[in-house]
């Protein structure tokens, strides 16, 4: 065998003048380039002007010899160039590290070209077709070895939607591939003009499919906002059978839990109504009787044709009349009626409208969720008790944190016991205090939307003059909360109020309206009460106009209207800080999910000279990428952190990271990671809070680990915010899956009751405490739907939240992202039947935590004496001469005694008798046994951690619509003859609410709803004390 030791030899033949010899040696060394790259490097001219000589006829031979050369010299650039030039004879299927690269290359660089097109408002320029035809050759490949999500993927990044339609139509299973499409989407694609044609191009995959997803078909077209597509699609079902039924209730279910409220009133809105409809036909049969009628007396003496000849008339104008009206004058698509809905059908059909709309309007599930909350309330209230003892009456702070815990701990479970139980210690509340402590009502009776007005009666504003504006504000921001997101029906009074207090100009109470308006009329844009806060806010008072500039980002939330360049001229108009705070805020929530759209004003902001202007920059970049993970928004954000001069700046870049990541929560641990350990104390408290935001509820190990050290930090609002973020890490956390939990809660009683700790630090743990177990243990934040979508209520409520490190009233908005953790299986009467699902996993993994016991009065206990050894020596030989008697008696009466007294009990030296080890360890062998797998019943508290472990038990009555057995679940019944057991509607009664004020002055009434729990916990009698000695102390 031959061994090459140089290329010199094939090198000296490119100078030749014969074509044959230097196409001898290219293809040579083009064999050895791997191993004589150096050496040909030297000779790379040569190769080069082979290339671009065009009467050469192996051009592209030396072009791909210059590319291999160039590649192992690192200049890629001009590698890719030479490769393109090489045409077919760059294989893409070769196996082998250069291609490999530089076909990487070819795509990235036909990305950036695509994006910049895309991105560029003048004619695109063509792109070279060499550079097209190997992307479009690694497409075919990919299909070629079926690999169908490669392909993707690539289409997606260099914008072929050609491509991708066919990688996804050329797969083995289209539907499972669409939803791939679907979910790759939301993560891959950054620029949001071009995610909506893909999902356009999903839906009309979608709907070719011989089965189409309706569910995911809804939720792509509510992301391109088309609420006429929604209503058609609800509408098509509801005429079907009652599967299709079902599958219509789920979809407006999983719409529903995205909490877009304009966009579900839009799809309401445009849902036809057919009690109208039944109403119109009755009209028009009225009319065309009265009309025969009249025309039978005016012609009694004529013919029988002439009279048929009317009633034929009568027909054919109602079927015009039908026409007009866009219905159908003979058998409809369900073929239900012929000539008019009047049958059974078209009864059924009414039913099942109604129920959709009162799914999408929020009714149904908001009535759902207030029972599953109320039934399922696990609050422990000595938590709070143990609080309230261990906090200093003259500390004023600890004192509204325990109220905030409190309305936190039972948001929507409508159980205000503990302020009933405390009204004097309540009453201590004042001025700005008192006006949190009414509005924690709210919270605690948040969805509560038909008794709402009714339970805030006593504290609302009065015709005869203002007796507590600061009650009466909390009052109006209480009914804000109750009817946070779903305002239809207290829009019109909240504005009514907010008027009159401009009449008195009284602030206090115009604050608590701004807000209560903005949350009830959330997202809407409605022009008219946009037109009142403005007023409010060129009154120019601090307070007021605080909550106007937040209230008006509340109610234009994600519209992106020129609004936002009104406020941003009064932020630089007005003196106060606290109106440019809130106009701050109200724009970055103007720009809410809008993305690049949002650049511009972003760039203004942040260039701005004011730090509160380029703060709100933060929030409104924050915002505009909310749950994208956008490289460059984060880079930004990054930048500012390190470099902006203002701490609150700089604590905002941190902190915004959180809402950036929060659809990858894995990511913001360790890129936040260097920043917690920062020198300064604002970056860290950003750090802290940026973690919690984007791993709340997930127990994640690496938040758990970056927040520990910040716990314990040296400056207090560090650990304050240290501590928020641990409890919202570990929201429904169990000692069994996470032992750090245990560890957690002791710290907090310890800061809690620590009489040297500071003051933020234990406003910092009470807080937490009410976080850790919030809505009775039933809910978590969740910042994003099942189904992917972010929840614009839940986000917009913790960007919010976050400013209570300058207003305290703002904690209450932390409870917008609250959410049920509950499986609600329903029926198609939209009830909730008695059934039972299987969870696989060990029950103490996802349990309630165990109740906190009571610290015991003092008791006598016995202690032990002291005995001398001679004392013990000669006790214990008397025992043993009377064992010895015993049993020697025994045995003359042949009795086993021995065996009985062996298994009964022994006597220890000190005689304290004790349970035999084997039955004591038998029952501790039971009661460590855990059942698996557990059955829950319906409605189940299921935790997300919990969701992978929920099963339907084979032979079960009742099958889910949909593959996570989560959140509301249609049920589909496998013995629909048989009669159905329901569960009890046991839910909250109405009635006026009977807390006293927190003034003291609340008034007399009916009991307030869920004073007490549905069904009463009945608790272990204590056992009685051991028999004990009492000996006189003196």
């Amino acid at each position: 065998m031959t061994i090459i030791t140089s290329a010199s030899g094939l090198l000296a033949m490119l100078d030749e003048e014969q074509d044959e010899l230097k196409i001898h040696a290219l293809k040579n060394l083009n064999l050895l380039v791997d191993q004589f790259w150096a050496e040909i490097s030297s000779n790379i001219s040569t190769i080069e002007s082979l290339y671009e000589d065009d009467t050469f006829q192996q051009r592209e031979l030396a072009a791909l010899l210059a590319s291999k050369v160039f590649y192992h010299l690192g200049v890629l650039n001009e590698s890719l160039t030479y490769a393109l030039g090489a045409g077919s004879l760059f294989n893409v299927a070769e196996d082998s590290e250069y291609v490999q690269t530089l076909v990487a290359k070819c795509i990235d660089e036909y990305v950036l070209l695509s994006v910049k097109a895309s991105e560029s408002r003048e004619e695109a320029q063509p792109m070279d077709p060499r550079l097209v035809a190997i992307v479009e050759r690694m497409l075919e490949k990919c299909l070629k070895d079926k690999q169908f999500q490669q392909a993707i993927g690539i289409a997606l990044e260099c914008h072929r939607l050609d491509k991708l339609e066919e990688a996804i139509l050329k797969s083995d299973d289209v539907p499972a591939m669409l939803q791939y499409t679907l979910r790759v989407s939301q993560t891959l694609v950054n620029r949001r003009e071009f995610r909506r044609q893909v999902l356009k191009t999903i839906v009309k995959l979608f709907q070719s499919v011989q089965a189409p997803d309706y569910v995911n078909i809804c939720q792509c077209l509510m992301f391109l906002d088309d609420p006429a597509g929604v209503a058609s699609t609800l509408d098509q079902l509801a005429r079907g059978d009652v599967n299709d039924a079902l599958l219509a209730y789920q979809v407006a279910f999983d719409l529903f839990e995205n909490e877009f409220q304009q966009f579900l009133l839009n799809v309401r809105d445009r849902l036809p109504d057919p009690r109208a409809q039944a109403t119109a036909v009755l009209e028009m049969d009225a009319e065309a009787a009265v009309s025969g009628a009249t025309g039978s007396r005016t012609a009694e003496n004529g013919a029988d044709e002439l009279r048929q000849g009317d009633e034929g008339t009568a027909m054919e104008t109602e079927d015009d009349s039908r026409a007009q009206r866009g219905e159908e004058p003979a058998e409809t698509s369900n073929g239900s009626f012929e000539g008019r809905e009047s049958d059974q059908d078209s009864v059924v059909y009414r039913d099942r409208m109604s129920k959709l709309k009162a799914v999408l309007s929020g009714e149904t599930p908001i009535n759902l969720t207030l029972q599953f909350l109320y039934s399922h309330n696990k609050s422990d209230l000595l938590i709070l008790k143990n609080i309230k003892q261990a906090v200093e009456m003259r500390n004023s702070v600890c004192h509204s944190a325990t109220i905030y815990a409190n309305a936190l701990m039972h948001a929507g479970t409508t159980v205000d016991t503990f302020l009933r139980e405390n009204l004097e210690w309540l009453s201590r509340a004042t001025n700005w205090a008192k006006f949190s402590a009414t509005a924690g009502l709210g919270v605690i009776h948040r969805g509560h939307l038909q008794q709402g007005r009714s339970l805030m009666a006593p504290y609302l504003p009065q015709n005869g003059g203002s007796r507590s504006p600061y009650s009466e504000g909390g009052a109006l921001y209480a009914l804000g909360l109750i009817h946070a997101n779903h305002g239809e029906g207290i829009k019109q009074f909240l504005l009514e109020s907010l008027r009159n207090a401009g009449s008195t100009n009284n602030e206090v109470i115009q604050h608590g309206g701004c807000l209560g308006l903005g949350l009830a009329a959330l997202g809407t844009a409605d022009d008219e009460i946009y037109e009142d806060i403005k007023q409010v806010l060129y009154t120019d008072s601090a307070v007021a106009g605080e909550g106007a500039g937040i209230a008006m980002g509340l109610l234009m939330v994600g519209t992106a209207s020129e609004k936002a360049g009104e406020m941003l001229a009064y932020a630089h108009d007005t003196t106060h800080e606290k109106i440019i705070r809130g106009l701050a805020i109200g724009i970055a929530l103007i720009m809410y999910g809008r993305e690049e759209e949002a650049d511009t004003l972003v760039e203004q902001m942040t260039r701005d000279q004011d730090p509160i202007l380029r703060y709100g920059g933060m929030y409104a970049l924050a915002m505009a990428y909310r749950a994208t993970a956008n490289n460059s928004a984060i880079r930004r954000l990054l930048h500012f952190a390190v470099s902006d001069v203002s701490d609150d700046v700089r604590r905002a870049a941190v902190l915004a990271l959180g809402f950036v990541l929060c659809s990858e929560p894995d990511q913001c641990p360790r890129i936040v990671s260097l920043l917690a350990e920062s020198y300064n104390p604002h970056v860290r408290y950003g750090a802290a809070m940026a973690v919690g935001i984007s791993c709340a509820g997930t127990a994640l190990p690496e938040a758990i680990l970056l927040l520990e050290p910040l716990a314990s930090d040296a400056v207090d609002f560090v650990r304050q915010g240290a501590l928020l973020a641990m409890a919202m890490v570990l929201m429904q956390t169990t000692e069994t899956r996470e032992p750090r939990v245990g560890t957690f809660r002791k710290q907090l009683n310890k800061i809690v009751g620590d009489k040297h700790e500071d003051t933020m630090s234990k406003m910092g743990a009470i807080l937490a405490a009410g976080i850790l177990d919030a809505g009775g243990r039933n809910v978590t934040i969740m910042l994003r739907s099942r189904s992917g979508h972010d929840r614009i209520t839940a986000i917009v409520g913790m960007a919010v939240f976050t400013q209570f490190w300058y207003w305290y009233p703002l904690i209450y908005f932390i409870s917008l992202s609250f959410a049920p953790t509950a499986l609600i299986g329903l029926n198609e009467d939209l009830k909730m039947p008695k059934f039972q699902v299987q969870s696989t996993a060990k029950p103490s993994l996802f349990a309630y935590p165990d109740p906190v016991t009571a610290p015991t009065t003092t008791t006598a206990t016995r202690v032990a004496t002291a005995v001398l050894s001679t004392a013990a020596r000669s006790r214990a030989r008397a025992k043993k001469s009377d064992k010895d008697a015993s049993m020697a008696a025994a045995e003359v009466n042949g009795s086993a005694v021995e065996k009985v007294a062996a298994d009964s009990m022994e006597v220890e030296d000190g005689g304290i008798e004790k349970t035999s080890s084997k039955d004591a360890g038998t029952g501790r062998t039971e009661a460590a046994v855990e059942q698996t797998p557990e059955l829950i019943s319906n409605p189940a508290r299921v935790v997300p951690a919990q969701e992978k472990y929920i099963r339907f038990p084979e032979g079960c009555r009742y099958m889910p619509l949909k593959k996570l057995p989560a959140g509301f679940v249609m049920l589909k019944d496998m013995q629909p003859s048989d009669p159905q057991d329901l569960v009890s509607a046991d839910g909250p009664s109405g009635g006026s609410s009977a807390v006293g004020g927190p003034g003291g002055g609340g008034a007399a009434g009916g009991a307030t709803p869920g004073t007490a729990p549905p069904k009463p916990v009945e608790e272990e009698e204590p056992p009685p004390p051991e028999p004990f000695e009492y000996v006189p102390t003196n």
